[in-house]
């Protein structure tokens, strides 16, 4: 029974943590264009950004990822043979990296708030599809286990990061686009 505790609370661990990744950048985002508003607005916009993004990562993001981390050394508890497949290896290498991803947006609140941050909102935006892939991958592994078929997931991989550079490229164009139209209203 100790079982389905745990893995219901790994799952609910792994939706928040995962809904507090994909949150986060997106507030980067805005945080980086908001240097492009004019003042006052620009000095409230990072303000209020940089109060959203701790609380979300110190009291959303980072207990989902304590939560899920703990179930999984839970669940690993009742079934310690399970450390033996190699499919589990390879799902904790993608976990490491996704760990690694969550404390690199732990740096970057703090390079945003001191203004020391380089990133532009493209990059930001780019920086946002990395946890999306890795879920995909990550849950690939825990269905299929060791009969995952390897080509039918790199192509759904592949296809998957082809469809997200093709949406933020025709999402860059419009934007472009909705820009220009709305300089030539201000001018005219």
């Amino acid at each position: 029974m100790a079982y389905f505790w745990y893995k219901t609370f790994h799952l609910v661990g792994i939706v928040v943590w995962f809904s507090g990744l994909f949150y986060l950048v997106r507030l980067f985002v805005y945080h980086a264009e908001a240097k492009d508003k004019p003042e006052p607005a620009s000095t409230i916009l990072k303000q209020q950004y940089e109060l959203m993004e701790k609380r979300l990562y110190n009291f959303i993001t980072t207990p989902g990822l304590i939560l899920t981390a703990a179930m999984a050394i839970a669940l690993i508890t009742t079934e310690p043979d399970v450390l033996k497949d190699g499919w589990l290896h390879f799902k904790l290498g993608l976990v490491v990296v996704l760990i690694g991803y969550h404390f690199l947006c732990g740096w970057l609140i703090k390079r945003l708030a001191a203004e020391k941050c380089l990133w532009t909102s493209k990059q930001f935006r780019a920086l946002n599809e990395l946890p999306s892939v890795l879920l995909v991958m990550i849950v690939l592994l825990a269905v299929f286990k060791n009969s995952l078929p390897v080509n039918s997931a790199i192509l759904s991989i592949v296809l998957l990061i082809v469809a997200m550079i093709a949406t933020f490229q025709i999402y860059g164009k419009i934007r472009r686009r909705n820009q220009a139209r709305a300089q030539l209203q201000s001018e005219t």
